[in-house]
C-alpha cells in the first residue's frame, strides 16, 4: 500500500462538476494506491499512520490536531514505467479489491476518531488542493 500525502489548507474532489469531498481547513490530501497483494492488516496500518503522521505544522498529527483527511483512490501510483514509455498496472489491486482496501482505510480512520472526505472510487475526479509548504511525503505498508 502506497500513499502521497500532501499538507494542505485546503482540498476537494469534484466529480461531473460536483464536489463529493473537501476539507476547507488544514489537514491532509492523501492520494492511497493499493497494491495486488495488499491486505486488510496492512489497511489498518496505514490508517494509523496516517491519522498520527506528524507532518501538520509545529510537527502535529491528524490525531493530535484533530485535522481532517482527504483520501482519494489512486492506482496509479502502482504504474510501472521502468520498460517503455507506457506504464504497466499490473503490479495494481483488481478494482474489486482495491475498493474494499481504500473503504479500510477510511473507516479505520473514522473508527480513530478522524474527519474523512473521500472522492468517488473509480470516478474520472478533479483533485483540486492548496498546499502548504509544500510538505508531501510518500508513506508505504
Amino acid at each position: 500500500m502506497r500513499a502521497v500525502v500532501a499538507r494542505v489548507t485546503e482540498a476537494s474532489v469534484t466529480v461531473d462538476g460536483q464536489v463529493v469531498g473537501a476539507i476547507g481547513e488544514p489537514g491532509l490530501l492523501v492520494l492511497l494506491g493499493i497494491h495486488a497483494e495488499d491486505t486488510a492488516a496492512q489497511a489498518a496500518t496505514m490508517a494509523r499512520k496516517l491519522h498520527e503522521l506528524r507532518i501538520l505544522r509545529d510537527e502535529r498529527s491528524c490525531a493530535s490536531a484533530g485535522a481532517p483527511l482527504l483520501v482519494v483512490s489512486q492506482f496509479t501510483l502502482y504504474g510501472d514505467t521502468r520498460k517503455g514509455r507506457r506504464p504497466s498496472w499490473t503490479p495494481a489491486a483488481r478494482p474489486d479489491d482495491a475498493e474494499e482496501l481504500v473503504r479500510a482505510v477510511v473507516t479505520e480512520l473514522r473508527a480513530r476518531g478522524a474527519e474523512v472526505a473521500t472522492g468517488v472510487f473509480g470516478a474520472m475526479m478533479e483533485v483540486h488542493s492548496v498546499n502548504d509548504g509544500p510538505f508531501t511525503v510518500l508513506v508505504e505498508v
